[in-house]
């Protein structure tokens, strides 16, 4: 069976366009809309939005422009992936999620 996508095809080529502060910032709305989702108890939603958000996060992890960054990145992936599916051993909250990602997305709004 193919792997399912959620975003539209072209999606790899325009996101490529984008910077790394650009890109985690769209990761980071995806894991915001999954966090209310789950905090709402809308588990579907929520499981949707992480769906997303981790497609991002494959495709900005593939962007060879962040081949030095790949630690970071996968780290952060990593600890999204804990607390939605894990043990949550890296005791994460969706308040410090955001704390992390907000950044990225005021900075790309305000073009860096």
């Amino acid at each position: 069976m193919p792997e399912r996508t959620f975003h539209p095809a072209g999606t790899a080529e325009r996101w490529q366009r984008l910077s790394l502060v650009e890109q985690l910032g769209n990761i980071g709305s995806e894991v915001s809309r999954a966090g209310r989702a789950r905090q709402a108890g809308n588990e579907d939603r929520c499981q949707l939005a992480l769906a997303r958000g981790l497609e991002l996060f494959d495709l900005t992890l593939a962007d060879e422009r962040w081949r030095g960054r790949r630690k970071e990145i996968t780290r952060a992936r990593e600890v999204v992936c804990d607390f939605f599916v894990g043990d949550n051993e890296h005791r994460s909250t969706p308040e410090g999620l955001d704390a992390y990602f907000l950044p990225f997305a005021v900075a790309a709004r305000r073009g860096h």
